[in-house]
C-alpha cells in the first residue's frame, strides 16, 4: 500500500504520540507499505515552527529530513498535476495544506494517513481504524 501521511500524523508518529491508534503505527511500520511525507507538510511544519506554535529540537529542514530517513519514510514531491488539481476540488476543509495533501493523494493514487474527519467527505481513500 502507498500511504501518504497527514502532518499531524507523521509528528504522532515521531513522538509517540497516543493519539495515534497502533494500526496507524503498525502499517507506517510495516515493511510492505511505501510511506511518503510530502514537502507540503515540510513546509506547513517550518511554518508553524517559525510561527512559535511547532517547536522543534532542531531546525526543520534538518529534523524533519533526518527523521524521515529514520523511520524510511519517503519524500513526497509536489508538481503540477496536484497543484491543478487544486482548483477542481470542492470547499469542503479550509486548510490549504490538507487540501493539498488530498489532492496530492487522488492524483498519486496513495492512501491518505488521516485523523481529519473532513477530509472523509472528498472520498479521498483514507486508512479505516
Amino acid at each position: 500500500m502507498e500511504l501518504l501521511l497527514d502532518t499531524h500524523i507523521f509528528l504522532w508518529f515521531l513522538n509517540a504520540d497516543k493519539q495515534l491508534p497502533q494500526v496507524i503505527r503498525d502499517q507506517i511500520r510495516d515493511p510492505q507499505n511505501n510511506v511518503y511525507l510530502s514537502v507540503v507538510s515540510l513546509w506547513e511544519i517550518i511554518i508553524k515552527n517559525r510561527l512559535g506554535k511547532l517547536p522543534l529540537p532542531y531546525p526543520p529542514g534538518v529534523y524533519i529530513p533526518q527523521e524521515r530517513e529514520r523511520h524510511q519514510i519517503n519524500s513526497l514531491t509536489l508538481d503540477e498535476a496536484c497543484v491543478d488539481r487544486l482548483g477542481k476540488l470542492p470547499a469542503l476543509h479550509r486548510g490549504p495544506f490538507d487540501r493539498m495533501l488530498i489532492c496530492q493523494a487522488f492524483e498519486m493514487g496513495f492512501t491518505l494517513v488521516t485523523m481529519d474527519h473532513a477530509v472523509l467527505h472528498y472520498g479521498v481513500a483514507t486508512l479505516k481504524f
